[in-house]
């Protein structure tokens, strides 16, 4: 018989490994919307695997940065059910693009301290998706989020990064080479299904944090 599932421990107590059990549970729950998510990331992972590595560099700031912020906008309102006016989504785009600008360059030599940048203010996106601050102070907000616990941020955002490569990785091999697939149908697909898990958990590492925080 199957074990019973343990009891999942509140936002505030949540460990990594439940926070990507829990990314992992609401993908499942919202298939369909989440998978929605995953389409921009596959349509980005054709292309860098198609152009050089100077044209990688000029467009991951740039392009890339843009896309990946619309989309974590889009998980933060699937994930938090906080559909906030235009202009205030809009507002979310252009500052996480900003915060993910740099990130590409900070990773190039060593992958920490790209992370650890966005653990400090990736969670200005939530936060201008759900609480009514204005950019500055939605800075400050999220920088009081990441230090609430910065390890569980950090790891959080290290693991779901760690588990979406390894897993695209190994499902693009599979159906390169078992599905008869070609490579960039194998990138593709294999990005649409489980990019959409990086999304989600940051979306919730909102929620832990900002849990953290009222119990300091």
């Amino acid at each position: 018989m199957a074990e019973p599932r343990p009891a999942a421990l509140p936002p505030a107590e949540r460990t990594i490994g439940q926070l990507v059990g829990e990314s992992i549970r609401f993908y499942g729950e919202h298939f369909w919307p989440c998978l929605a998510l995953g389409l921009a990331s596959a349509v980005l992972a054709v292309v860098i695997a198609n152009v050089s590595r100077t044209v990688a560099i000029v467009l991951s700031p740039t392009l890339f940065g843009a896309v990946l912020s619309a989309t974590y906008v889009g998980g933060c309102v699937l994930v938090l059910e906080r559909r906030a006016d235009n202009q205030r989504l809009v507002v979310a785009w252009l500052v996480g693009w900003l915060v993910f600008a740099p990130v590409p360059f900070l990773v190039f030599g060593f992958v920490i301290p790209g992370l650890a940048w966005l653990a400090a203010l990736g969670l200005v996106v939530p936060v201008l998706v759900v609480e009514d601050l204005r950019v500055r102070a939605a800075f400050a907000r999220a920088w009081q989020l990441a230090r609430a616990d910065f390890v569980h941020a950090l790891g959080s955002l290290g693991t779901l990064a760690i588990l979406v490569l390894l897993t695209q990785a190994v499902l693009a091999f599979t159906l390169r080479n078992f599905g008869g697939a070609g490579v960039a149908v194998a990138f593709f697909l294999a990005s649409l299904t489980v990019s959409p898990l990086l999304f989600i958990g940051a979306a919730l590492l909102y929620i832990d944090q900002a849990a953290r925080v009222k119990v300091e």
